[in-house]
């Protein structure tokens, strides 16, 4: 055990969790957010250590934080480490503790952020804070990196440090997040820590049907309501075929040599849904993966119930397999029909990274040094981190966010759920995970 990740370290990681989830750095898109105090927070306590963070924004008020220790070889490659301070909406009403007091009660940090993702920045805080206690300098640069925007369209985050500040990353190739390392229950006695090596790629969709407006008493063969319904109901109904990218094929291949299941993915004939359906509880981890997805969404049409409007807007959730953007246009194209146009409302594009690197290696053993009875297995994400803005800077990014959760924890719940909350127990065995793979990397 690590003698510089004390009880210090873990207090702080505790009280850290729970100040920055009271910070209110809710983002409900469109720019409505302030993350400057979170910013300020964090900044704070790296400058403390003597690092010189430096704090930039797009917008006034959308702030990002950028700091780097310098390791103790100059010749290797930097390692980017990166977090983001806002947070999705959450109603008090719906919640059991509020959602932004911070509150620890039996053992557990709520709410909104203790998992996405103020726990892991906190994590984060705790670890160069010990560094800098017991005079510990890492082998390759570390840039740890606090963005805005994240849960919107990072243009004020990540994707503003990517386009704008590529300096600060010189060096980087490769980079930890949000979304790996957690304990995932596969049943008695099993508990999987799947590290993410793999995004499936945005693809948010404005519908926009056109039509004859008219009175609603009329027959109208140009309804544009319609039109947009229909389009709607091909897409929300449409089954999209397997595409498996390598990632997947290599969680499929671990989970089935695991649970005993005799499985070769990469034959021509393997049949995914037939071992998912053999997985139990961990086909959740692979299941959202092994295609690309349309999920509409919103709908918005009219202004008066006896008024037929001359057009009508939907919009979809689209998520894409690495490879998959010609079968999602094309499929797009023919669910819509000729009545209802489609444009990307949004766009980021599809990650993988290597699962027989040296990197995973480290992040696989460094899970492994305090989880010993866990298995180790890869995943792709089915949504998409701040991986996706940097990856423009040739920085390839795994999901390592180490928690060591209890049975029953639904940790994937809580992503954007209500009463979320995070066991300090969890967060102590994140930090000490998190300082062996950093030292080690």
């Amino acid at each position: 055990m690590a003698e510089h990740i004390d009880g210090r370290a873990l207090d702080e990681v505790v009280s850290f969790t729970s100040e920055l989830i009271r910070i209110d750095t809710t983002n409900r898109g469109g720019g409505d957010c302030r993350e400057r105090p979170a910013a300020e927070y964090v900044a704070e306590r790296l400058a403390a250590t003597g690092l010189q963070p430096v704090l930039l924004e797009r917008t006034p008020g959308r702030t990002n934080v950028v700091a780097r220790i310098e390791g103790t070889d100059p010749s290797a490659d930097a390692l980017l480490v990166h977090g983001h301070l806002d947070v999705v909406p959450a109603e008090p009403a719906d919640w059991d503790v509020h959602p932004f007091s911070g509150e620890v009660r039996d053992g557990v940090v709520w709410g909104r952020g203790a998992i996405d993702m103020k726990n892991m920045d906190a994590m984060v805080l705790a670890v160069v804070r010990a560094w800098a206690r017991a005079g510990i300098r890492p082998r390759r640069d570390i840039v740890i990196a606090y963005t805005a925007d994240e849960e919107a369209s990072a243009i004020d985050g990540s994707g503003f440090l990517a386009d704008h500040h590529p300096g600060l990353f010189e060096g980087c190739t490769e980079g930890i997040s949000e979304s790996g390392a957690f304990t995932f229950h596969a049943g008695p006695g099993t508990a999987l820590y799947p590290i993410a090596a793999g995004e499936r790629g945005t693809g948010w969709l404005k519908l926009t049907a056109h039509g004859r407006a008219g009175h609603g008493s009329k027959v109208n063969r140009a309804n544009a309501v319609s039109r947009l319904a229909a389009a709607v109901a091909r897409i929300g109904e449409h089954q999209w075929p397997v595409r498996l990218t390598p990632t997947v094929r290599a969680a499929l291949a671990d989970l089935a040599a695991l649970y005993g299941i005799r499985a070769d993915p990469a034959a021509p004939d393997f049949d995914v849904d037939e071992l998912l359906g053999k997985l139990g509880p961990a086909a959740a981890l692979v299941e959202a993966t092994v295609r690309n997805s349309a999920n509409p969404t919103m709908l918005e049409a009219g202004y008066k119930i006896n008024v037929i409007p001359g057009h009508a807007t939907a919009y979809v959730d689209g998520r894409i397999l690495p490879g998959g953007e010609d079968e999602f246009r094309d499929t797009l194209d023919r669910l819509t029909g000729p009545d209802v146009d489609w444009e990307f409302h949004h766009k980021e594009v599809a990650l993988q990274a290597p699962v027989d690197s040296p990197t995973y290696a480290k992040l696989r053993a460094a899970v492994e040094e305090f989880a010993p009875e866990g298995h180790v297995v890869p995943y792709c994400m089915s949504g998409g981190t701040d991986a996706k803005q940097f990856s423009r800077l040739g920085i390839t990014g795994y999901g390592f966010s180490p928690l060591r959760l209890p049975p029953g924890f639904d940790y994937q719940a809580l992503f954007h759920g209500v009463d979320e909350r995070v066991p300090v127990d969890a967060l102590h065995f994140g930090v000490r995970v998190l300082d062996h793979y950093l030292r080690a990397a």
